[in-house]
């Protein structure tokens, strides 16, 4: 067994168990409290992160979660999980079908290995740099879609109700919105969608394990300023991400041009 499968089978046994704590709760019908920025958080995320830490640290290994302080001995190891044990919680609280657990692991910086599991609709996405990308088990590839025109760019809920995707309305592809940028991250890697991004800034619990999946399956990822996307940072907020097939990134890139240009976006 190669280093990136016994990676893989890591992931896939975390996720089993984080989805045994899944089937404890009943979205939609939990109750959850409000962190600093009125993000929820639920009984179910703190048990998931529990499992998750149980399942997959190691000694020589650094941590980082959503739901744990963080601890800055991360930043001296080779190797470091980030995890979003419920990726999606305001979804999971309202019953809609559009959330997940997240994990990644990260190798000097480089997100090399990704698992993403749906508790809702039973959907698992896994992959690394060497084997590529299996969805529910299957060998799965990113889109091969040459162009914008007609294709399926899943989109922030949120971001479309505050009206951030009003620019792109004629832009010749078909909007989807959807909860979860983790999710919407998986799609992308198995080519159930065209391309994903994000506006406004995400954290690397939210994106590392949908980055590893995107890249190991032919896909790029940039952040809004164009530039690769590096984990395990002193600060791991990043300003917002681009994620598609190789056929949509350079119109994708065109059309978020003067975006990326934007002196608040250079200056987040």
């Amino acid at each position: 067994m190669s280093e990136h499968e016994e990676i893989l089978r890591r992931i896939q046994s975390a996720l089993d168990a984080a989805l045994s704590v899944f089937r404890r709760f009943t979205p939609g019908e939990i109750a959850a409290e409000y962190k600093a920025g009125h993000d929820p958080v639920t009984e179910a995320d703190k048990a998931v992160d529990a499992v998750l830490h149980q399942e997959l640290l190691r000694p020589d290994e650094g941590w980082l979660s959503e739901e744990r302080p963080d601890d800055h001995s991360r930043l001296q190891k080779h190797k470091v999980w980030i995890v979003d044990p419920l990726d999606g919680t305001r979804e999971f609280v309202a019953g809609i079908p559009e959330f997940c657990v997240s994990v990644a692991l990260v190798d000097d910086g480089c997100a090399i290995a990704g698992g993403i599991s749906n508790p809702a609709t039973g959907e698992t996405f896994l992959g690394s740099l060497e084997t590529g990308v299996t969805y529910n088990g299957k060998s799965a590839r990113i889109s091969q879609r040459n162009g914008l025109e007609g294709a399926t760019v899943l989109a922030s809920r949120s971001e479309l109700k505050r009206g951030e995707w009003k620019r792109f309305e004629h832009a010749g592809f078909k909007v989807r919105p959807m909860g979860s940028v983790a999710y919407k991250l998986a799609l992308v890697a198995a080519g159930l969608a065209d391309a994903t991004f994000t506006l406004v800034p995400k954290h690397e619990w939210d994106v590392a394990a949908g980055v590893a999946l995107v890249q190991s399956a032919g896909g790029f990822v940039h952040t809004l300023e164009g530039e690769p996307v590096r984990s395990n940072r002193p600060s791991p907020l990043l300003s917002g991400l681009i994620a598609g097939g190789p056929g949509v990134q350079e119109p994708l890139l065109a059309l978020l041009g003067e975006h990326l240009r934007s002196p608040k976006t250079r200056g987040f």
